[in-house]
């Protein structure tokens, strides 16, 4: 759907860019109903040799990062948006090379509206997300009614009704703009206010003593957007209270909308312009999101896939609280060596891994993870035995 939209989009509205080519794994043959079945190409190298700059809408987490370490040994630049992918391999990859997340989606809709309120002197203490509907263990038929009802794969279907995307897209957000969680999970307060729950959530990010990421599951009033509670200099508290943004001193401000694909072309030309990364998942991150067993499961059964299967669903944590934890996006087709029980996080000593590139980079990012951890304790320690 996201490559179909933004690909129309481009050619009715964007009368100085052009759709070069288009990667796909399927036969060229078969799709002929495509917008400009003529660019269609099953070679990484054709994508590349014909961009300025990719636009990264797979989906999938093992071919993505392929697609986007191959760009960058070319020096082409990557928008994407796959949260799910820089939320598993994004910071090893963003510092290959030049990865944003799009404006659109709720991740780059946050990003942008930041990028607003901090040029208007807010200082963001919540990077919010609104949620209409969460149930942890969705029953295949019912993801698969609602998958044909909306016109998306029951995949990404299940991924929104089990929490688990909008767990990855706050974290990718908290990672970016070095915010913190205040439990694993999130609050995920039900909300029949948003300005009642902002308030609460900007009282819990000043007891953290940083930003924080969170979600509200709105009751009474439309979800779907985004929204940032902020702080203000008390000196503007008036005119702000003016402005219609209430006496404060937390202001939430909102964008109620993501146009997904229709909001890509936006960041194209952001960075065909030279400008900035609006978000990447940081060369540093502090986030992750674990697996989380749905059902009991016994030696030997398999771990179809885990961001929008019915086995796992994705929680957040904090890396250096669960240095074992398996990233939900390296699941696919995993074997248990062990069982597990409803609402267990997942450990490496939980699965046998099937070798990949994404797991090569996973390690890589949980052995600086480990080093962060030990440099941090070990001053701690030297301190507490001096006499």
């Amino acid at each position: 759907m996201i490559s179909h939209c933004f690909v129309r989009l481009i050619m009715q509205h964007y009368s100085d860019l052009r759709i070069s080519r288009v990667l796909t794994r399927r036969n060229v043959g078969t799709l002929s109903s495509f917008p400009l079945a003529e660019v269609l190409t099953n070679s990484i190298d054709d994508l590349i040799a014909n961009s300025d700059v990719i636009v990264e809408c797979t989906g999938d987490v093992f071919f993505g990062t392929e697609v986007i370490e191959r760009a960058f040994e070319a020096g082409v630049p990557v928008v994407t948006i796959n949260a799910e992918l820089q939320v598993t391999t994004g910071s090893y990859l963003s510092g290959k090379g030049f990865l944003t997340e799009a404006e659109g989606d709720q991740p780059g809709s946050l990003a942008a509206l930041r990028e607003e309120a901090l040029q208007m002197g807010f200082q963001p203490l919540v990077y919010g997300n609104m949620k209409g509907y969460l149930n942890h263990n969705p029953s295949p038929e019912d993801m698969a009614y609602w998958s044909k009802r909306q016109g998306i794969s029951i995949e990404q279907t299940t991924s929104f009704t089990d929490g688990t995307k909008v767990q990855i897209e706050q974290v990718v957000v908290g990672n970016g703009f070095g915010a913190t969680i205040t439990r694993r999970g999130l609050e995920g307060l039900a909300s029949t206010d948003l300005n009642v729950s902002g308030n609460a959530l900007g009282l819990i990010a000043e007891d953290a003593g940083q930003p924080i990421v969170d979600y509200v599951l709105p009751n009474g009033y439309s979800a779907g957007g985004v929204f940032l509670v902020c702080r203000h200099d008390e000196m503007q508290a008036q005119a702000i209270e003016y402005f219609k943004l209430g006496p404060g001193p937390y202001y939430v401000l909102t964008r109620p909308f993501h146009l997904c694909s229709l909001e890509v072309g936006k960041t194209v030309r952001r960075v065909l312009a030279g400008g900035g990364v609006l978000l990447n998942n940081s060369v540093s991150p502090t986030l992750g999101v674990a697996a989380i067993a749905k059902r009991t499961m016994k030696p030997g059964e398999v771990i179809a896939r885990g961001i929008g299967g019915f086995d796992v669903r994705g929680e957040a944590v904090k890396l250096a609280d669960e240095l074992d934890h398996v990233p939900i996006g390296l699941l696919r087709n995993t074997v248990l060596k062990r069982s597990v029980e409803p609402g267990q996080l997942i450990t490496f000593d939980d699965i046998e891994v099937q070798p990949s590139r994404v797991l090569d980079i996973i390690f890589q990012q949980q052995q600086q993870v480990l080093q962060q951890v030990q440099t941090k304790v070990q001053p701690a320690m030297l301190c507490q035995a001096l006499p």
